[in-house]
């Protein structure tokens, strides 16, 4: 059926899957950690997001009309990870990577066991439209410091720095804190560097709106953990593009991401290594969505290291560790 589709349809049914797992997740989380007994406020009382303008120019808004925290078990990070483990088959743990170069860090393993086609992690943290691509911090030279980014094939940049290794509860999270100092890459700053930054300083915003409240014991919002495979080791993950409605209020705690500035009112259109502005508003058909990325097991997955594919641009340096899965898919990817 999926081969006799038309390719938007084809992307159709994959987003329709992945909103299908996703939706079952976040209610296996929601029986975990709300008490049934007890109402719940809605997100929909929440302060309206701000606009574009309002970030530009740094203007914050009153503070008191952030939306209310709703009550969860007091369940510590790891319990909630091994009640969703015990409900689902499986979850997601951060330790030292098996990879063998001195540059592979920490990675994330899946703990358990998850079958072909599964949606095992969500990238989080901030997210960027190229119309905001200079309030990336770094701008020009973003992951000169960080290697936490990563790029939808449509433009949108996602910053998992802020996110770090989540939190201890559900609270307001507006992206603009990073909880564990680990995260922090101390890089030399080159003369060349020195010279970008006054030619192209970057736009600076503190708060990405009054930000939403987010639970950031989310056992699998580790996707930026998931390191390059190692030569002759093939990946066991693959990224697939995730656009979130944000009508799903009940959903919206479990989706570990924040959209900088108001995406929806900038349409950007790509002419060659250049965005550009093209009208006035990005008019979603179904509604307002919230682009992010999630990891999808491309084979059956038992208590092993998430390994993803990085595709890096053949125009560039490569790091020495990078050994390439597939030269022509990079080639692809990056023409």
């Amino acid at each position: 059926m999926a081969s006799k589709a038309s390719f938007a349809d084809q992307q159709k049914q994959v987003q329709e899957n992945i909103h299908n797992q996703i939706k079952s997740l976040c209610t296996v989380m929601d029986a975990i950690l709300l008490d049934v007994n007890e109402p719940q406020e809605s997100q929909s009382k929440a302060t309206p997001s701000r606009s574009g303008l309002s970030f530009a120019i740094g203007r914050n808004g009153p503070t008191n009309n952030h939306p209310d925290v709703p009550k969860t078990r007091p369940l510590k990070r790891t319990e909630l990870s091994q009640r969703l483990k015990d409900s689902i088959g499986y979850t997601l743990d951060v330790k030292q990577s098996q990879i063998p170069h001195s540059e592979a860090g920490q990675g994330v393993f899946l703990n358990g066991e998850a079958t072909v086609g599964s949606v095992i992690a969500i990238y989080p943290g901030v997210i960027y439209s190229p119309a905001y691509y200079r309030y990336i911090p770094g701008y020009p030279r973003v992951d000169a410091q960080n290697t936490y980014l990563i790029t939808r094939y449509d433009g949108t940049v996602i910053n998992a720095q802020p996110w770090g290794f989540g939190g201890e509860t559900r609270e307001l999270w507006d992206g603009s804190k990073m909880l564990d100092a680990k995260l922090n890459r101390v890089a030399t700053e080159k003369g060349s560097d020195r010279l970008w930054k006054m030619l192209s300083k970057p736009l600076e915003s503190s708060r990405v709106g009054n930000g939403e409240v987010l639970e950031r014991r989310n056992p699998l919002a580790l996707a930026h953990f998931a390191n390059h495979p190692a030569k002759d080791t093939v990946p066991n993950v693959m990224i697939c593009p995730y656009d979130f409605p944000l009508t799903e209020k009940d959903m919206r705690a479990y989706i570990p991401n924040l959209s900088f500035g108001n995406a929806e009112e900038v349409n950007m259109r790509r002419f060659g290594s250049f965005w550009f502005r093209w009208g006035s508003r990005n008019s979603e058909s179904n509604g307002p969505v919230l682009k992010t990325l999630v990891l999808v097991a491309t084979t059956a997955l038992c208590d092993e290291e998430v390994l993803l594919n990085y595709r890096l641009s053949n125009s560039k340096r490569r790091p020495s560790w990078y050994t390439p899965v597939d030269e022509e898919e990079d080639q692809r990817r990056w023409s």
